[in-house]
């Protein structure tokens, strides 16, 4: 009898879930779409209790998809955003919104920890220094601004870690959500305590810490009565969702590079050694015995979204398709139009919460295609600052692979060819994070015996090749765009006290 492996992915925008069978196929998926609010300026925040909901209700799709199937799930793996914050209380209820990594309001506490904090230590301990991304100054903001959620709160945990307790009972935490928390040592494993207390925060909150391909739970009675699936079957630890991404996208050996088009935009590079730079994050890739060095850009499909939802007011689900086509009738660098993406204000490599988001070059002869081409623009010369990093360190990407909602997008991916002046292959119906995490639980179960066996689920792909003539024109585009950082970056912080 056929035997499966469930994937259920915490994405910013949807929950996804993919069901892969013994025999190397995925054979159903199903999504549903959530929500980021943003109430007011830097705030990045979703609701834990409706990706629940989204989550139980695509393994009821699965279900009706293959009738049985559920009753045949040998293993379930969880992956998510990294590092959100889902505060629960005593009852293991959520008392707030999740604060999601890309939030960016804690600014004052970020200034607060940085000084508190011996930044060289804690380089050399968790292979970052403090920033937005991390959970004290986030979590510092909760205690200082909202007094009535921090005196209810009792567990601290990731998004997908939110999923596997809602599974299983057991609350956990992923090797991965640990490693990009700021506060736990890479090198030795564990949590730093004395930080922690330092800042009020009781190191009791955060679960055990488990690794990706681990059995840490195993699904509860709630499990069958709400969703279908038996009591028992083994959860694993879980995959951040851009690691997942890298694994569901072939990336296993050094010089492998994905460029992941999500919510937010995720560079990842695949190295053979642990392996840390102060204006990268590190993480643990899901196959052991490899590291990833990677970059997290605040906005990406997120601002694409923005543009279309907020500014043209466009409820057509055509749109995307007929700004690509209007879009791509326009020169490279839209006609001297430049944007600065940092509409969230801006983690890797710049480490900016101040940093605004730019439209550069306007005038009345630009349309709204000359913008939505230079947004997509934007998100590319991220990817390539992020490279250039990479490369500073001594490493040379082999391929560049691309995934995730951007790789559908035929004009986005031939501006990546163009701006990174390198082929790049792109995979337009990728599940992503779904399909890595299902395929690390089917390879705790035994489903799966090889780490190459992933490349039997990668047959949809397109190779886009560099246009030599748009890289000459990006190449001094992605100079003024790196130019206008560093000569806006003093007003950024005037615009942050302006109406204090």
């Amino acid at each position: 009898m056929e035997k499966y492996v469930l994937g259920i992915d915490i994405g910013t925008t949807s929950v996804k879930t993919v069901l892969l069978s013994s025999g190397g196929k995925m054979v159903a998926e199903a999504t549903r779409g959530h929500d980021l609010l943003s109430l007011h300026r830097n705030w990045a925040e979703e609701r834990a209790d409706i990706w629940w909901k989204n989550a139980v209700e695509t393994v009821k799709d699965i279900g009706r998809q293959i009738p049985g199937c559920l009753e045949q799930v040998v293993c379930i793996g969880c992956s998510g955003m990294v590092p959100a914050i889902v505060m629960l209380d005593e009852q293991g209820e959520p008392v707030r919104n999740t604060i999601q990594q890309n939030d960016a309001r804690a600014i004052e506490e970020i200034e607060a920890v940085t000084a508190a904090l011996d930044q060289k230590e804690l380089y050399e301990r968790t292979g970052g220094t403090t920033n937005q991304q991390h959970i004290i100054p986030r979590l510092l903001w909760v205690k200082n601004h909202e007094p009535e959620n921090w005196a209810k709160t009792r567990t601290v945990m990731g998004s997908y870690d939110y999923i596997l307790y809602k599974l299983s009972g057991t609350k956990s935490l992923e090797l991965n959500w640990a490693a990009e928390s700021g506060c736990y040592d890479i090198h030795k494993r564990v949590w730093l305590t004395e930080q922690l207390e330092q800042f009020g925060i009781d190191p009791n909150w955060l679960p055990k810490v488990s690794d990706p391909m681990e059995v840490a739970a195993h699904t509860n009675e709630e499990a069958r009565e709400v969703l279908g699936l038996p009591a028992g079957i083994p959860i694993i630890g879980g995959s951040a969702d851009h690691v997942a991404s890298t694994l569901a996208a072939g990336i296993i050996d050094e010089g492998d590079l994905l460029i992941k088009f999500g919510g937010a935009g995720d560079i990842l590079y695949c190295t053979e050694q642990l392996e840390t730079s102060p204006q990268l994050f590190f993480d643990y890739h899901d196959v052991p015995g490899r590291y990833l060095i990677n970059g997290c850009m605040a906005s990406s499909g997120s601002l694409v979204k923005w543009y279309t939802n907020d500014v043209l007011h466009s409820d057509d689900p055509k749109i995307l398709k007929k700004l690509d086509i209007e879009a791509e009738k326009l020169p490279p660098a839209a006609d001297g139009l430049v944007v600065l993406p940092y509409f969230l204000g801006e983690k890797t490599p710049l480490f900016d919460p101040n940093a605004r988001g730019i439209i550069f070059g306007l005038t009345l002869a630009h349309t709204h295609a000359h913008i939505f081409r230079a947004i997509l623009e934007s998100v590319i010369y991220g990817f390539k600052h992020h490279i250039e990093v990479i490369e500073n360190m001594g490493h040379k990407p082999r391929q560049i692979i691309a995934t995730d909602g951007g790789a559908k997008s035929k004009l986005w991916c031939q501006i990546a060819a163009d701006v990174l002046g390198e082929p790049v292959k792109a995979f337009p119906s990728h599940p992503g994070s779904a399909l890595g995490v299902a395929f690390l639980a089917g390879m705790q179960a035994g489903l799966y015996t090889e780490w190459s066996q992933i490349n039997s689920f990668l047959t949809d792909y397109q190779v886009y090749t560099p246009d030599p003539e748009a890289v000459k024109v990006y190449e001094k585009a992605y100079q003024i765009y790196r130019d206008l950082y560093v000569q806006l970056q003093p007003a950024y912080k005037q615009v942050q006290n302006l109406y204090e």
